[in-house]
């Protein structure tokens, strides 16, 4: 892990979980730091995956399961045909674009888990070949699964990143730090 997660103070779970989910935000979006519209999109791999398609990707899962937790309709319907479509940059999408958009996935992440009353609390999965019947997940699973899913795909982001340019994420962290402190 290229920087250090500081939970928000002693005993503040929701805190250190926000936290380790943010900082795992992060190493996605250091993964695209500096990349021209082309990067973003570039495929440098035998893989379909691109840099812009796995920011998208992670902005739409995130996004999908805190409105199932709070038992909303899907912002975007997705079916196996449109699956695919999740990690892609479509016509008029742009990864500035996605990154503005998941800001304020993420702040509304973070609002509904500070203001849910127990991260026992929980919500019903959809039905689904894939999940139990009855299934209910907790609020400290939700942000268990979102850290888990940015981290996964972070790491393939890190990859990619390197195979297009050969930066790693520890010049990136650097860089980023740097451009703070300008």
């Amino acid at each position: 892990m290229p920087t250090h997660v500081l939970a928000e103070a002693d005993g503040d779970e929701r805190g250190a979980l926000l936290a380790f989910l943010e900082a795992q935000r992060g190493g996605l979006r250091r993964a695209v730091l500096g990349l021209t519209a082309e990067q973003a999109t570039e495929r440098p791999s035998a893989s379909e995956l691109t840099l812009g398609g796995l920011v998208k990707h992670v902005v739409e899962v995130e996004q999908r399961w805190v409105e199932m937790a709070q038992e909303l309709p899907p912002s975007v319907g997705r079916t196996q045909e449109t699956w695919h479509l999740s990690f892609q940059l479509e016509d008029g999408e742009t990864l500035a674009g996605v990154l503005s958009h998941w800001d304020e996935v993420a702040r509304l992440t973070e609002e509904f888990i500070r203001k849910v009353p127990s991260l026992n609390d929980t919500f019903p999965l959809p039905e689904a070949p894939w999940y139990p019947p009855n299934a209910r997940q907790s609020m400290r699973w939700l942000v268990l699964h979102l850290i888990e899913e940015t981290a996964r795909h972070a790491g393939h982001a890190d990859v990619i990143r390197e195979s297009l340019d050969g930066r790693t994420a520890f010049e990136l962290v650097d860089e980023e730090r740097k451009a703070r402190e300008a």
